[in-house]
């Protein structure tokens, strides 16, 4: 048995010889580090300064044991006398218990078998993954040399999980893997210091000197050459050769072994809801034709005196929407977020400490990566949340749409609503660094629609562009459940797409070919949003002069991410301790 199952049955046996709040905490720090042993780039990312020397050991045998070990802590945590803990405490214990149970229902699907898509896997992963990582000391510089040098090892753990999920016909629909050997072959190089792996150490700063520098470059070029290239080689031969030509040309997970159920868990796993796919996809029905009325009147208001059945093509190439360098986008996005930051007194109570920056997408993962998205940071590692925003065929970036896009990736979104929950210094780490999508999607769209109160979408063409990104999400729940679910098309889903919005059709290509590969995950963002808005109103309806969109904000954000029904539940105690106590103040 391994230590850490021997060091969770003695959390059992030793119910009555301590507290139940003390074992509680010992068996959330437990369950904790283990994770992070076993997801070191996990831990990177999330901003959990050990472990930064390796990477994840994703080989069957590891892989596999996972699986088992999924919901160990269960037992655990039965033990524990909830009733006995204090009000935190519960909050916490429900917090865990319902992870534990996703992680339970997740292990019964071969996930891990699909190690490679165009959005994930090691071509991808890795350049993210060193670019995080700190790389102004001799100890950043060891850990950035020990992570390249263990990289043949994760690729060719990753051939070995392709090639079991080839052999039980797991995998990918092959249409979207036509980039993958493409972002494969970035890492290609002839001249190894251009490889994407060594950003840090072409960005060594001014501290590290000269000499040092030069020898270090010199070190991760020659491991480059010798091993990381010869790796990555073996993971494209065997894509173009092996995996490609088996992968599967149908699109729906419900086409693969136990594929329903799959996706019927994949859909709990990210809404943290009972809902099922077919009420999902009504719901979605529902907002497309909500929001299309909306941006209907929207439309009328932008002195567009074209036929109506040319508005979208009138956005989508009218030159003055358009930059002309990757630069001007990158400076444009951080134009908004200067004029929001002196707005976010009005609505928030607490602010970040972290900083944030505004960077181009990677070259070789931007042609199949989203408009923008957003990393975060941490205070552990001296590293800065970063929004990434995706300047690959100008053309098809259009500027109407950013507005919402920084809202929604950077502020007040995902760097307020992550960065605050990890100075929760007093929350177990789970709690500080956790991620349930439909809370953490939910937040950044519920932040678009913040936009007016924030001084923003004051051209028609930015609050339309902020509806046809909220279109985008309402689409998601029908797309997404009519693939996988209900026997829809690739042709077909992006055919809906394109009919309910003015999306340029790159970017429509791109999203549907995500929603085939991260099933469930796209349902997150408007079933989130749908409740955080609804327990606004709530709120407001309930406390009337007494509301304070403040407190309501602060209230929301300083649990760090929870399920949604404990958010409801949360949020429900919240507005009745108010009415009990007659009075409010913001933190």
């Amino acid at each position: 048995m391994s230590d850490y199952r021997s060091r969770l049955e003695e959390l059992v046996e030793a119910r009555g010889g301590s507290e139940d709040g003390t074992r509680l905490h010992e068996l959330f720090d437990l369950v904790w580090r283990h994770l992070m042993d076993e997801r070191p780039d996990a831990a990177t990312f999330l901003g959990w300064p050990e472990g930064q020397d390796r990477l994840p050991d994703l080989s069957l045998a590891a892989t596999g044991r996972r699986r088992v070990e999924a919901g160990a802590p269960l037992a655990a945590l039965a033990s524990i006398d909830r009733d006995r803990l204090s009000d935190d405490d519960r909050l916490s214990h429900d917090v865990f218990a319902h992870q534990q149970r996703l992680e339970v229902a997740a292990a019964a699907f071969p996930g891990d078998l699909l190690a490679v898509t165009q959005l994930e896997g090691p071509q991808t992963d890795l350049p993210l993954l060193l670019g995080a990582m700190p790389n102004a000391t001799t100890g950043h510089h060891d850990d950035l040399l020990a992570r390249l040098r263990a990289v043949p090892v994760l690729v060719d753990q990753t051939v070995e999980l392709l090639e079991e999920g080839r052999r039980l016909g797991v995998t990918p629909p092959r249409v979207t893997l036509r980039d993958v050997p493409t972002q494969v072959t970035a890492h290609l190089v002839d001249d190894p210091g251009e490889s994407p792996l060594l950003g840090p150490f072409r960005a060594l700063p001014p501290s590290v000197p000269a000499t040092d520098a030069t020898e270090l470059r010199r070190e991760a070029e020659a491991v480059v050459a010798a091993e990381v290239v010869p790796a990555f080689a073996r993971l494209h031969a065997h894509l173009v050769d092996t995996y490609l030509p088996a992968a599967r040309e149908t699109t729906a997970l419900a086409d693969l072994p136990d594929g329903r159920d799959w996706y019927d868990e994949r859909v709990r796993h990210f809404t943290t809801t009972e809902l099922g796919a077919e009420e999902v996809h009504e719901l979605g029905v529902a907002e497309v034709a909500r929001i299309g009325a909306e941006m209907d009147r929207v439309r009328a208001s932008t002195g567009y005196r074209g036929p109506a059945s040319g508005f979208a093509e009138h956005l989508r190439s009218d030159p003055r929407f358009f930059f002309e360098s990757a630069d001007a986008v990158l400076s444009a996005y951080r134009d908004i977020a200067k004029r929001i930051d002196p707005e976010v007194v009005r609505l928030f109570g607490r602010l970040p400490r972290l900083p944030f920056g505004i960077v181009a997408v990677p070259a070789e993962m931007a042609p199949s990566a989203p408009a923008a998205f957003y990393l975060e940071g941490s205070n552990e590692l001296a590293r800065p949340g970063r929004f990434f925003a995706n300047t690959h065929d100008l053309g098809s970036r259009p500027s109407w749409n950013m507005e919402s896009l920084c809202l929604h990736e950077a502020v007040p979104g995902h760097h307020f609503q992550i960065s605050l929950a990890q100075e929760l210094e007093d929350l177990p780490e789970f709690r500080r660094r956790g991620l349930f999508t439909a809370y953490v999607e939910g937040w950044g769209l519920y932040c678009e629609s913040l936009g007016s109160e924030l001084g923003l979408y004051q051209d028609p063409y930015q609050r339309f562009g902020a509806l046809d990104a909220e279109m985008m999400r309402a689409i998601r729940l029908v797309v997404d459940t009519g693939l996988h679910a209900l026997g829809w098309s690739r042709d077909r889903a992006i055919a809906y797409f394109a009919e309910h919005s003015v999306t340029p059709h790159h970017d429509i290509v791109v999203e549907v070919d995500r929603y085939l590969v991260l099933p469930g995950q796209a349902l997150a963002y408007k079933v989130g949003e749908r409740r955080l808005t609804e327990l606004r109103a709530l709120a407001a309806a309930r406390l009337g002069e007494r509301f304070d969109v403040r407190a309501f904000h602060d209230e929301v954000l300083r649990h760090g991410a929870l399920p949604l029904d404990v958010l409801s539940a949360v949020v429900e105690r919240w507005i009745t301790s108010i009415e009990a106590e007659g009075a409010i103040t913001p933190a």
